[in-house]
């Protein structure tokens, strides 16, 4: 199966193409989030032109749906829904902190997937990862950093803690002022793009012909926009 995944959740943009689990093209782009309008055709055609390959050659695509970025989601999932509705593929939408946590190879054991919400706050979710399989253990959150810093110490029952996301490159200070040892880090540009992982995860869905519902498909924000908050606050 060729699948096509696509995100936006962070500030770096990424289209991969896979094929039955290799990665075929690898695109990534880092960029202002609001900037990922601009660039992400760009970076669906570079994939396309490095894998010789088009639209019609796909057996679907595969999408990031948070959570993340606000602009960034919208700004990918409606680049999918326009690709979806013109080239008639199948397209299953893929949480973000999976698809990051997916991204791990050569380690056992517990996993943070943090990405930062900003506002003090990091969305994450904890994986535990035993000979190249995923479990997830917690749903995708939004909390204070420490709360989540709380989480993997009663998780990890001193052992240590794998953490990887953009909200490292925020919080790692504090994650090692808190688990000293106990906190490891991982270079994540080491590893394949979160588009890649997004396709990855994909393919194992629209196997057994499980894709989402385009005209369903909804961001996951955890968090209620400015203009909800708003709103919420005049009521």
């Amino acid at each position: 199966m060729r699948i096509l995944g696509i995100d936006t959740a962070t500030s770096a943009a990424s289209v991969a193409l896979v094929e039955d689990g290799a990665i075929i093209a690898d695109e990534m782009h880092l960029q202002p989030r609001a900037g990922h309008a601009e660039i992400i055709l760009t970076l669906v055609e570079a994939v396309f032109a490095k894998a010789r390959a088009s639209l019609a050659d796909l057996d679907g695509i595969a999408v990031s749906i948070g959570p993340g970025s606000f602009t960034g989601l919208r700004i990918g999932l409606s680049t999918v829904k326009g690709l979806a509705y013109g080239g008639r593929v199948p397209v299953v939408g893929v949480s973000t902190l999976l698809a990051n946590a997916a991204r791990v190879s050569a380690f056992d054991g517990l996993i943070c997937s943090m990405l930062d919400a900003q506002k003090k706050e990091v969305y994450a979710s904890f994986f535990r990862r035993t000979s190249g399989s995923l479990t997830r253990l917690t749903e995708d959150t939004i909390a204070p950093i420490h709360a989540i810093i709380d989480q993997a110490r009663n998780l990890a029952a001193g052992g240590s803690t794998l953490f990887i996301g953009e909200g490292v490159k925020v919080y790692r200070s504090v994650v090692v002022d808190s688990l000293g040892a106990e906190a490891r880090f991982c270079k994540a540009d080491g590893y394949p793009s979160l588009a890649a992982a997004v396709a990855r995860i994909g393919k194992k869905r629209l196997l057994h012909s499980e894709g989402d519902f385009l005209g369903s498909m909804v961001p996951v924000y955890l968090r209620l926009s400015e203009a909800e908050m708003k709103r919420k606050e005049l009521r």
